[in-house]
């Protein structure tokens, strides 16, 4: 009898994230399997393979990190009940964002906090003829730091440096020499590097 309740309590379970999974398509869902409180599951929308999925704690430290193996729908399940009472932070860095999805453990009680999700994006960088285009969207016309080095046998120095704010979208064009160079970018407390040689 005790069998056949918890096979019934399994198969709700099954059917109301299944139900959920069908009636709201986002990119990213998450669900805490009541049968097991320590488990939680993520699903991943539209993933490509070479993507990268962390788990960074308050401070930055990566926890966790997986790289995306097939393209499409990525699913796992994680005992998150097991870290230690804090603030974290899954991660998942694509071709041109960063999406973060905050939770907070609470005496192996895990709360997720829809509401303070982002999406960052990243700067693109392309080399024409000597030309470098950088585009990056900022819906929220947040600044981006450029810093451009030219290599000086094996030592960088910074030949160029500015910030850019209060656009939505961002596009420089600079003229380099024949050369390596190294760009920094800097933008939602990010750092993205960039390698050009040309």
């Amino acid at each position: 009898m005790k069998k056949t309740i918890n096979v019934l309590k399994k198969s709700i379970l099954l059917l109301a994230v299944s139900t959920s999974l069908l009636s709201n398509a986002n990119d990213i869902t998450v669900s805490t399997d009541a049968a097991e409180i320590s488990k939680t599951a993520i699903t991943l929308n539209h993933v490509k393979a070479g993507d990268i999925l962390s788990i960074k704690d308050n401070y930055g430290v990566v926890l966790y990190k997986e790289q995306i193996k097939e393209t499409g729908t990525y699913k796992k399940g994680f005992d998150l009940s097991a870290l230690p009472n804090g603030e974290y932070v899954f991660e998942i860095d694509k071709n041109l964002e960063v999406r973060t999805i905050p939770f907070t453990v609470n005496f192996e009680n895990v709360y997720f906090n829809k509401a303070k999700e982002t999406t960052s994006y990243k700067p693109y960088v392309r080399e024409d003829n000597g030309v470098v285009y950088v585009t990056k969207l900022a819906p929220k016309q947040e600044a981006l730091s450029i810093h451009i080095y030219a290599n000086n046998n094996s030592e960088y120095d910074l030949i160029h440096s500015e910030r850019i704010k209060g656009i939505q979208s961002i596009e420089k064009a600079y003229k380099l020499g024949k050369g390596d160079y190294k760009i920094v970018f800097i933008s939602d407390n990010k750092e993205y590097t960039t390698f050009i040689n040309n």
